[in-house]
């Protein structure tokens, strides 16, 4: 172990020394075991880093939206950023798999080069398909917060990363929610081994779509297990499939999908992820049968490819009459599944600030709703408006929560 230490220590030393910041000492720990330093910048000559990467346009969206988002972004940060220069820590720490057995997982810790870190922040990403996309392979959007003076924690999920290998139990709460909770309980003591404890034993949490709800479902563990060891401050969610089951009720009603490959992701995921046994051949149609496993669980495409290679926008393009009808007792038990990892169903006991654009065409807007009457006579606050479809409601959401750090 002292000669792992020692190596760990020798290699960052020098990446970090190229980057001209060698004060910042990064050693493995035993909770968390860095893979990977490397450093950036978030902004450079009044322009976001091209790094940065943001979720992509969807359905009718303006497919420019990331570089003028991009700019929309830096004139915002310049003036009020704390250190525009981050360390990215990639690496790996236990975890739990589906049967709640070890394995190893991974993700990234964001920090400022420099400065104070104020309050752990703990980021549950929004919905990718290609691995390298993953936090651990990539500048996530929400890493820029770390700007501000906060120790961004932000794991892959199983199925990314070092598990790649693995299909993604997508929108299985516990699972997912574990994995978050896991890398943050694997990093505290990591930050005060290498003397970045932050001046705050108080955690947020945020995450949008599909980070919106693991968020959710992150609080609830936290809140339930380990309230002593991350204290919550706030909770913000933003445009978060929150209830499964009824997002499935308006997508069967409507007949369309602004994000065609969540159907084969959410069917398999919970499939997977609460081991229902489904025939999926009663769920899809030929072409997607035969080609979900190459388009999904390569790992190799993002979410706009495989999109493109589904070609299609209607459910029944997608999914068999059968797998459609509620009455029959394969979907029955699938939408039975979508209901238990649906995340209304606590009490929250720290605030949450919710947000979520009524344009939103790939999370109806019915989950904010939804949202807003479960938790009623609680401490949380809404914005709720016009801001766009999902991809430029992550822009805004991110840049809200930025502002208000």
């Amino acid at each position: 172990m002292v000669k792992r230490l020692f190596l760990y220590i020798g290699l960052t030393a020098l990446a970090l020394a190229s980057c001209r910041h060698p004060e910042v000492e990064i050693a493995d720990f035993e909770t968390f075991h860095v893979t990977k330093v490397t450093s950036g910048e978030i902004v450079s000559d009044g322009n976001l880093n091209p790094d940065i990467r943001f979720m992509e346009a969807g359905d009718g969206e303006d497919t420019k939206l990331a570089s003028v988002a991009a700019i929309d972004i830096a004139k915002e940060l310049l003036g009020n950023i704390q250190s525009n220069r981050l360390i990215h820590i990639a690496g790996t720490y236990a975890g739990h798999d589906l049967d709640g057995s070890p394995l190893t997982l991974s993700g990234k810790l964001l920090l400022p080069a420099r400065g104070k870190i104020k309050n752990m922040l703990i980021v549950s990403h929004f919905t990718i398909g290609a691995n390298y996309e993953c936090p651990s392979e990539s500048f996530p959007l929400e890493g820029i917060l770390a700007g501000k003076g906060y120790a961004v924690v932000i794991a892959d999920y199983i199925g990314f990363g070092v598990t790649r290998d693995r299909i993604h139990p997508y929108m299985h709460v516990e699972s997912t929610a574990r994995s978050v909770v896991d890398m943050a309980l694997a990093v505290k003591p990591y930050l005060e081994h290498i003397g970045r404890k932050p001046e705050s034993e108080e955690v947020i949490l945020l995450g949008y779509s599909q980070g919106g709800s693991t968020t959710l479902g992150v609080m609830d563990i936290i809140q339930d297990e380990f309230e002593d060891l991350l204290p919550i401050k706030e909770v913000y969610a933003g445009g978060g499939p929150y209830d499964l089951a009824a997002t499935f009720d308006v997508s069967m009603l409507e007949d369309l999908t602004g994000i065609p490959c969540a159907i084969p992701m959410i069917v398999q995921g919970i499939n997977e992820g609460d081991k229902l046994g489904l025939d999926i051949s009663q769920f899809f149609k030929p072409v997607l049968l035969q080609n979900y496993n190459d388009w999904i669980n390569s790992k190799n495409y993002t979410v706009k490819q495989i999109n493109i290679m589904m070609n299609a926008r209607s459910v029944s393009d997608l999914m068999t009459d059968v797998g459609r009808d509620k009455k029959n007792p394969e979907t029955a038990r699938l939408y039975k599944a979508l209901m238990l990892n649906s995340v209304l169903h606590f009490i929250p006991r720290h605030p949450i600030h919710f947000f979520h654009s009524t344009e939103d065409t790939t999370v109806p807007f019915v989950n904010g709703q939804k949202a807003e009457e479960f938790f009623k006579g609680h401490n949380i606050s809404y914005d709720f408006g016009e801001y766009g479809k999902h991809s430029m409601g992550a822009v805004r959401f991110i840049l809200s929560i930025y502002k208000q750090l």
